[in-house]
């Protein structure tokens, strides 16, 4: 990653290099307030890959993605997507990729095929009523077409937010928690769905998840936040063999609890030291 970065060369990310992939990032940070939300992180994306990003409630993943889909203004540093700077030209690139989370509604009162068309018109899709009945059949989702999206289960919910995903068949795909209120089954069949379209559309995918069985499965890489940092950034078996682990959950505990334990460290040595008054 760090070779790759340094490739994109001392101009920042406008150069040629910095084209070659995806997304490419330098010292993005993001500052609510008195929060660092993201906190200067540096990393690109190599084209076809599965990468996911990790950490806990509060890392900065949601963060992180928005910015990367231009809809936060990063307090600085610099994000491109296909060479784009997103935050001037979003819209140079917006047709090349898309985004799903369980956690961002569509218009509840529109029904399903409503609200596909509506987005496959936005995206300037060719062949509307054609194109929504083929990613409908191909997500099985058909039978929900014409009912209400406000009347559809949470896990009905998501797979419509996947086929909205995928309408423009986008080249960059943005997940959060793709499989959130899915049935184990149901679940499973979308992680090989988004397996197979990686694979045969050779189309890159970030995504932020909380099962580390299905980034285990689906990522070839792994990013891990911390308090908007990143703290450790590689592919799952290199992370496995470094930590000593079986699993990627047992690595993100150890990591969670040991950043845990320092925190805690921290501020003891700080009250006792004087620097810091006692909670």
């Amino acid at each position: 990653m760090r070779d790759n970065l340094a490739k994109c060369g001392s101009e920042g990310l406008s150069g040629e290099a910095a084209a070659a992939f995806p997304v490419a990032v330098r010292d993005l940070t993001k500052v609510y307030g008195a929060v660092t939300a993201v906190d200067r992180i540096s990393f690109v994306i190599e084209p076809g890959t599965t990468v996911a990003l990790l950490g806990g409630n509060g890392a900065g993943k949601t963060t992180t993605i928005s910015m990367l889909l231009g809809l936060v203004v990063p307090t600085a540093g610099e994000v491109r997507v296909f060479g784009a700077d997103v935050s001037r030209d979003r819209y140079q690139v917006a047709h090349r990729m898309n985004f799903q989370s369980p956690y961002v509604d569509m218009p509840m009162r529109l029904t399903v095929r409503q609200n596909l068309t509506v987005y496959a018109g936005l995206y300037g899709i060719a062949n509307v009523t054609e194109r929504v009945a083929y990613i409908a059949g191909d997500l099985q989702i058909t039978a929900l077409l014409d009912r209400r999206t406000g009347k559809l289960s949470a896990g009905q919910k998501t797979r419509v937010g996947l086929a909205k995903a995928l309408l423009n068949a986008p080249e960059l795909l943005l997940l959060d928690e793709p499989t959130a209120s899915l049935d184990p089954d149901t679940a499973d069949w979308i992680r090989q769905k988004l397996q197979a379209y990686g694979r045969e559309r050779g189309a890159t995918i970030l995504l932020a998840s909380h099962n580390m069985a299905e980034v285990e499965r689906l990522a070839h890489r792994v990013i891990v936040l911390e308090a908007g940092r990143i703290v450790e950034d590689g592919p799952p078996k290199q992370l496995l063999k470094a930590y000593g682990r079986q699993t990627l959950e047992e690595v993100f505990l150890q990591i969670a609890r040991r950043n845990d334990m320092g925190r805690h460290a921290a501020a003891i040595a700080a009250v006792e030291t004087g620097t810091e008054p006692p909670p």
